[in-house]
């Protein structure tokens, strides 16, 4: 072979070899996309039992896995920083503790950076469209673009809402604007810039929905679709959602108890059954309008040719909401059901149903408060199909989760400040087989609401005063059965390591970075 041709060989096969190379780099950094409902039920899909059309999420868990026992923290904002940190609320002062300032307005340490700046080193462009409930601003904390929808009132026509950090004028009613259509046509938008300019990259997706949290507004012909659907009552329907979780193998519980305060449904009148079926059938449209939105979201990926190659994970900040609030622009009832006039919210009968069969709601650390649905899609990474984990995980988990997948690590130092071991474990291996990683104890505290997990046993309170109870997780998810005084030592022994984790977080979050949020 003469010396031209033995150099145009090397050429190509190292051509090859770095096509190759660059081929299985892409392939070990997946893109990720974490798709966030706000006030979703444990139950409210139809993968998970549900009588809501959510035919774009069932088809991710046909593909994919649903994970059984996901947790959250039980409200809004300390679970975006679980999420984005890795860390519980509480030790980033995104939750308060007894004695220490925190929550909604609390400011994270220095050393508690978010999951776009843990990727950005390995490559990965960062985008978010949605809700933000965190300290800073997105472009600040990493993100290359960003919508981000402040205004928690109004579907129809926020008057606070951003653009790369930039405000954007308030939306004029009537002007055809819906948020869960919005939020998704930004995620399209950044989608195609990166199949345009990025394309050899790959991306992180933080798409943060802001429905169904209340006020329950959705298009009329979304609310049409589900008026009369609920007229048989949230008694009759919350023990069908029992009867179709535990056909699908989700659960193996009884029912648990009806919230105190909600009344049978036959007590009530015809034209009460009727009100609650409109507020009902406006939670169900949300829900079925952000899974349309989220295929339109599915197929820009299709069309990009990178949904085999894209970990997906659906999930929701806490469970549905039980809460009764009138704000924004108030309630005028005369105005059509879940139109921009109306302002509801779900309120206790039917966060029994959407939390179904577990107890409780938002706010509370009961398992319907905690418990998310979390659905995981990732064909080139994940060979299973339509499967179950019902391992234990929470939203400290997804960070090392991710940075494992990626390529990433976790920081030891931040501006000179020593970054904390994380709390968190890597699912990785649960995507592989089930019940494979072990947590020590999962913890939670939240407006005085206290829980403590240790393998299948669970220690819960009802506010800083509430008596201790105790249940075996393992044969009662629903929280019907209370052992606290068949098992004193254990409600002791859990007690203590529950206040020993408490102790250990407020030192840490006593650390740097203490300052006040600015105005």
């Amino acid at each position: 072979m003469s010396t031209r041709w033995t150099i145009l060989v090397a050429v190509v096969l190292g051509m090859v070899t770095s096509c190759r190379a660059a081929a299985a780099e892409t392939a070990a950094k997946p893109n990720i996309l974490i798709i966030l409902a706000d006030d979703m039920g444990f139950s409210d899909a139809g993968c998970y039992g549900g009588d809501i059309e959510t035919p774009n999420l069932d088809r991710l868990a046909k593909n994919g896995l649903r994970f059984t026992q996901f947790y959250n923290t039980a409200r809004c904002w300390p679970s975006r920083a679980s999420l984005l940190t890795g860390y519980y609320a509480q030790q980033v002062r995104r939750d308060n503790l007894p004695g220490l300032e925190g929550g909604a307005g609390g400011v994270r340490p220095k050393w508690a950076q978010l999951l776009p700046l843990y990727l950005k080193p390995f490559g990965y462009r960062t985008y978010h469209s949605g809700k933000w409930h965190v300290d800073g601003t997105p472009l600040k904390n990493g993100f290359d673009r960003s919508y981000l929808l402040q205004d928690q009132d109004r579907y129809f026509s926020p008057q606070v809402h951003f653009e790369d950090d930039v405000k954007l004028p308030a939306v004029k009613p009537d002007s055809g604007y819906y948020a869960t259509v919005a939020i998704a046509d930004h995620a399209i938008k950044c989608l195609k810039e990166h199949a345009d300019k990025h394309a050899g990259k790959p991306f992180f997706h933080y798409l943060a929905f802001t429905c169904p949290h209340f006020p329950l507004q959705a298009p009329a012909e979304d609310v049409k679709k589900y008026r009369g659907h609920y007229r048989d009552g949230w008694d009759v329907l919350r023990q069908k959602r029992l009867e179709r979780t535990k056909k699908a193998g989700i659960v193996n519980c009884d029912l648990s108890p009806r919230t105190p305060g909600v009344p049978a449904w036959e007590t009530l009148t015809d034209d009460e059954k009727d009100q609650w079926d409109a507020r009902m059938a406006v939670h169900a449209a949300m829900i079925d309008r952000m899974d349309h939105e989220i295929g339109r979201v599915l197929d820009q990926l299709r069309t990009m040719g990178v949904l085999d190659d894209t970990l997906i994970l659906f999930l929701s900040d806490n469970g549905a909401s039980a809460e009764k609030i009138l704000r924004g622009d108030g309630h005028d009832a005369t105005a059509p059901s879940g139109s921009a006039k109306t302002f509801v919210c779900l309120e206790p009968g039917w966060a029994n149903l959407a939390n179904a069969p577990l107890r409780r709601s938002k706010i509370f650390v009961h398992e319907g408060g905690i418990s998310t649905p979390l659905i995981v899609h990732w064909p080139s990474g994940i060979k299973a199909r339509g499967e179950l984990r019902h391992n234990p995980a929470h939203l400290i988990d997804l960070a090392p989760t991710i940075l494992e997948l990626t390529g990433g690590t976790w920081a030891k130092k931040v501006d000179d400040v020593a970054v904390p071991p994380p709390p968190g474990k890597s699912l990785v291996p649960v995507f592989a087989k089930d019940q494979t990683v072990a947590h020590d104890y999962l913890w939670w505290y939240h407006s005085g609401n206290r829980a403590i997990r240790v393998g299948d046993w669970k220690l819960v309170a009802e506010g800083n005063k509430g008596p201790w109870e105790l249940y075996d997780l393992s044969k009662d998810r629903g929280e019907s059965n209370d052992l606290a005084t068949k098992q004193p030592d254990k409600v002791r022994e859990l007690e203590k390591l529950w206040k020993q984790h408490a102790d250990e977080f407020a030192r840490l979050a006593s650390g740097d970075g203490k300052e006040k949020p600015k105005d």
